[in-house]
């Protein structure tokens, strides 16, 4: 048995890539119950697409991806703030005009390059492929937003259940939806480009969706979402070590598995 588990942790490849998982599954765990519970999941799926432009951009100049990427991102979440605040229109309308329209914009200025083959890494990530400042820069961003998450989790409780009583008491809930925004970008940029879009967006969201079937109180969430972001990760890594499969699907199949068992097994019980 502790042969079975310590095998693949004799590959140096290996062990990068289910640290940058782990540091994903972390720092996408973390943010998954405000996404969630905020209405929130195709945002991070809009960022992902968006980044297309800043990605072509910054190769195109010579500059860094990530860089350009991260851009893009930013940009992309003060759109969608900016067009559905004080709800002048709809956050998934914006998210909408937004995602579409950069996406577009991205395709248009990827046709012009000869090869975009230097790019498939960034937007489509190779957790097994992942280098050590990769797995570094995962590790800084996870330990960012956990430590953002924990020092204002009060506020993002606050806002995400009674903004009016949050402007009673102090508080900003545009401030605080604009740094949620920002800290979601952030995590899927860095996100993508090590373990891929796919992977991203279901740590993102699958994740907190268990966890509310199991609980309605956030903290509670939190953690329970934190434990399954992980319990995936490992289980998918293995999964795809010993059966020969692509790491990143492995994982997010281990995360819908859940989700499925935990569903029918709360239809069941409520029956």
């Amino acid at each position: 048995m502790v042969e079975w588990l310590t095998e693949p942790l004799s590959y140096g490849f290996a062990v990068k890539g289910l640290l940058a998982g782990l540091f994903a599954a972390a720092s996408c765990a973390a943010l998954s119950a405000f996404v969630v519970w905020r209405g929130m999941a195709f945002i991070g799926d809009a960022i992902a697409h968006s980044i297309l432009p800043g990605v072509v951009l910054a190769f195109l100049l010579g500059f860094s991806l990530f860089l350009g990427a991260l851009a893009a991102a930013f940009v992309t979440a003060l759109g969608i703030g900016l067009l559905s605040r004080k709800h002048t229109m709809r956050e998934d309308t914006a998210i909408g005009v937004i995602f579409t329209g950069l996406f577009a914009l991205g395709i248009i200025m990827l046709s012009r390059i000869t090869s975009y083959k230097d790019l498939s890494h960034i937007l489509l990530g190779n957790i097994l492929g992942v280098s050590v400042s990769d797995v570094i820069l995962m590790a800084g961003i996870m330990v960012a937003v956990i430590l953002t998450v924990t020092f204002f989790y009060k506020e993002l409780l606050v806002t995400s259940f009674d903004p009016g009583h949050s402007k009673v008491i102090g508080l900003s809930p545009e401030v605080i939806r604009y740094g949620l925004l920002f800290l979601v970008a952030l995590t899927v940029v860095a996100g993508i480009q090590t373990v891929g879009v796919v992977l991203v967006l279901a740590l993102l969201i699958t994740p907190a969706a268990i966890a509310s079937l199991l609980s309605k109180r956030l903290l509670v969430i939190v953690f329970i979402s934190e434990a399954v972001a992980f319990f995936s990760s490992i289980a998918g890594f293995y999964a795809s070590y010993y059966l020969n499969l692509a790491s990143g699907a492995s994982i997010v199949l281990v995360l819908s598995a859940i989700f499925a068992v935990v569903y029918v097994t709360q239809r069941i019980i409520a029956k």
